[in-house]
């Protein structure tokens, strides 16, 4: 089996750096709320602004991919979040939150371009049957950079006099971005095309996206889902913080934890769907959570920053296993089904507001209950709404 070796490192460093980026909102979060004084509503505009993108971008991204290529695209995208990152440093001069708003706004149209475009460059840098290997590889390294940032940006962040450097994690992130760019650039990376030259429109694949009742409403789970995603990790810190009385720097500890929690399980759960169903092992880790949240909201029990971590384990396989059970056998379709779900993450955008005005009300221990019913809608989805489910309850009826 044949690998391009050369592109496929270049883009697993790419991949580091979108699991660090990713993972800075969880850091930034609270050490906002304490340099600008801000309420836990207002803090959560920096998920909001993240998210965002995802409604906005998909189509002109699949038309710049379509138009220049996989390298050009990434290239592209590389240097929009080392823009991105640098907004950081006017932000810190200025003293400025809506500047910190708009630096977000960049680095996440930089990550969705990478979102759209790494995935199905990487299954093409080798022979086709390999391709799941390769886009496996990739993706690891984003979970290692999840996992890597936690410690190092609050280390960063926070000065032994107890200043709060909001910008330096993200100037460091700016150079080590430039210098991809750099690699990039420099690089042979093949200026491969998507092989279908095709239009469309939101309203045109919502409608027929439609006809695939289980990619319908894989829609609206992964919609639930990355609401879940957003404000679990979101309010980790603040939790460990208000509810348990932790240090920023103990708190990025079991955050850390958490991490490596979700990578360790991420791997396992690719074991674990050789011997169960997809949909049931959703539905099973659904449950797991949900479990854990009750406990989470209605205890002190002395193990809540473990109870906390302990999400991880079962956040881990949901977001690949929604999405290939919404274009489950869609057949041609698969491609426009796969940029539906692209929309969907527009959910981190939605849930953290609400969540944040529950917990300037009634506490972030209270404000749980929102990632928990956004779980229960995946669960839902995962033991009724999946394609074996519908047709199970068409052949009965």
């Amino acid at each position: 089996m044949k690998h391009q070796y050369g592109p496929l490192m270049l883009l697993s460093l790419m991949f580091f750096m979108v699991g660090a980026l990713f993972c800075m909102n969880d850091i930034l979060l609270p050490s906002l709320i304490t340099h600008f004084k801000l309420n836990y509503t207002q803090a959560t505009m920096i998920q909001f602004t993240f998210y965002l993108t995802y409604i906005i971008f998909p189509i002109p991204i699949a038309w710049m991919i379509h138009r220049h290529g996989y390298k050009v695209s990434l290239l592209t995208a590389v240097l929009t979040c080392a823009f991105g990152a640098a907004m950081f440093w006017p932000a810190k001069i200025f003293d400025s939150y809506p500047v910190v708003l708009f630096a977000i706004f960049i680095i996440s149209t930089g990550l969705t371009i990478i979102n759209v475009a790494a995935n199905p460059f990487a299954s093409l840098l080798g022979d086709p049957e390999g391709a799941h290997q390769r886009i496996n590889f990739v993706q690891v390294f984003s979970r290692v950079g999840y996992a890597f940032t936690p410690a190092v940006a609050t280390t960063l962040i926070y000065n032994q006099i107890g200043e709060i450097r909001f910008h330096f994690p993200y100037l460091l992130l700016a150079g080590i971005l430039l210098m991809i760019a750099l690699l990039f650039g420099l690089s042979n990376l093949p200026a491969m095309k998507p092989q279908e030259d095709e239009q469309f429109t939101l309203k045109g694949i919502i409608g027929e996206g439609y006809s695939h009742k289980h990619l319908f409403f894989g829609l609206f789970a992964m919609f639930f889902y990355m609401g879940a995603e957003s404000t679990t990790c979101g309010f980790f810190i603040p939790y460990l913080k208000t509810v348990l009385n932790f240090t920023d720097q103990s708190a990025a500890g079991y955050l850390t934890l958490y991490y490596i929690f979700t990578a360790v399980m991420g791997i396992l759960g690719v074991v674990l769907l050789k011997y169960v169903d997809a949909h049931k092992l959703l539905g099973f880790f659904g449950i797991g959570m949900v479990v854990l949240f009750v406990l989470i909201i209605s205890f002190n029990s002395g193990y809540n920053e473990y109870l906390l971590a302990g999400l991880g384990l079962f956040l881990s396989i949901m977001f690949p296993t929604i999405f290939s059970l919404a274009i489950e056998e869609i057949g041609s379709f698969t491609g426009k089904g796969s940029a539906l779900l692209n929309f969907a993450i527009v959910g981190g955008s939605v849930f953290p507001p609400i969540q944040g005005f529950i917990a300037d009300h009634h506490g972030v221990q209270i404000s749980y209950v929102i990632p928990m019913v956004c779980v229960i809608m995946v669960t839902i989805y995962a033991f009724f709404f999946t394609r074996i489910p519908i047709l199970k309850r068409k052949a009965i009826a």
